[in-house]
């Protein structure tokens, strides 16, 4: 039987409108979290905000042009500001500069294309099953076979004929996702490649190779890390039986990017694509010691309750729990 791409797939009807954020995300009845509502701001915030992207903007220069300039004369500086947060409307610009992907795309001309029309991958079913899963409840992913569905699609396939050895994982579309709402496709792949394949920092391709021997080596430092900073937790987590594979494989699978309030995991993603794995360690530490006298209160059934309730299921698709078998 033939394979069906996305492109033999008609469209979906397009959904009813609904009250977005400022990110795109569907509103949530009774939500008054921060996560990109804008009502009552006043004036000089929005005046501070203009005075940073002008600030941001002279740092960057024309299409990036005088970037590489400022960050060896002032590498302190560009930390300092992008620990404050990239302005939104420079981040997706910025992400390809502090990842070394706009090189990789100046680099390989046509690559994108190539794999992307010409190529097949053994994945492309499982990309086509999965693509409904990555931010439904954001405009540009909901309607099904539409043009953000089309594009995760693409960036996703493309990857899989790029690096067969990785193919596809789940919990990679949360990736690609996330890229394309500040990005084209093209951009998002080799963005997608700069982290995977280490451009910048340490690669990643080993977060969803088989046997996922990355999750393996990070959930065990974290274990260890976890332990010597906060050791009435992990005396607590050893009594219940509670290992980080329970909790955190997600965390590094997707870089926060599943289950975070969106506002707060693209300030971690600034963070994580100019300085690396660290923040996600840093993070996870974190967000345990904020939580950390309710945490040791529970019992695991208590705790397992709580997450079912808060989260659908975990990232995890038939080929990634094939991989952690093998």
């Amino acid at each position: 039987m033939e394979k069906k791409r996305i492109d033999d797939y008609e469209p979906g009807p397009v959904p009813s409108p609904r009250p977005l954020d400022r990110f795109g995300f569907v509103k949530q009845e009774l939500n008054n979290s921060p996560d990109g509502l804008s009502k009552g701001r006043p004036a000089s915030e929005y005046e501070r905000e203009e005075r940073r992207v002008r600030k941001w903007r002279k740092m960057i220069g024309v299409g990036g042009s005088d970037w590489k300039h400022y960050v060896r004369r002032k590498p302190h500086v560009v930390k300092r500001r992008i620990r404050k947060g990239i302005p939104d409307c420079l981040r997706g610009l910025v992400w390809q500069l502090i990842s070394g992907s706009r090189d990789l795309l100046l680099m390989n001309p046509g690559v994108y294309e190539q794999l992307v029309i010409y190529e097949t991958s053994a994945s492309e079913l499982d990309i086509i099953r999965d693509i409904s899963r990555t931010f439904p409840s954001h405009v540009f992913f909901q309607q099904r076979h539409g043009p953000g569905q089309r594009s995760l699609y693409n960036v996703l396939k493309a990857y899989s004929v790029f690096d067969r050895d990785v193919g596809y994982v789940q919990g990679m579309g949360f990736l690609a996702g996330l890229l394309l709402l500040y990005m084209s496709e093209e951009d998002a792949f080799w963005l997608l490649v700069a982290l995977l394949k280490g451009a910048v920092h340490a690669p990643m391709e080993g977060l969803y190779l088989v046997g996922l021997p990355l999750v393996q080596q990070y959930l065990f430092q974290f274990d260890h890390l976890m332990r010597e900073h906060l050791p009435k937790l992990g005396e607590h987590f050893s009594q219940e039986m509670i290992n980080p594979s329970m909790y955190a494989s997600q965390w590094f699978i997707t870089v926060f990017s599943y289950s975070f309030p969106f506002h707060l995991a693209l300030r971690i993603w600034d963070v994580f694509l100019n300085e690396g794995v660290k923040i996600v360690f840093k993070v996870g530490l974190a967000l345990l010691k904020y939580c950390v006298d309710d945490l040791v209160s529970k019992r695991l059934e208590e705790l397992k309750q709580e997450y079912e309730e808060k989260n659908e299921k975990p990232v995890q698709s038939a080929e990634f729990k094939e991989k952690q078998k093998l």
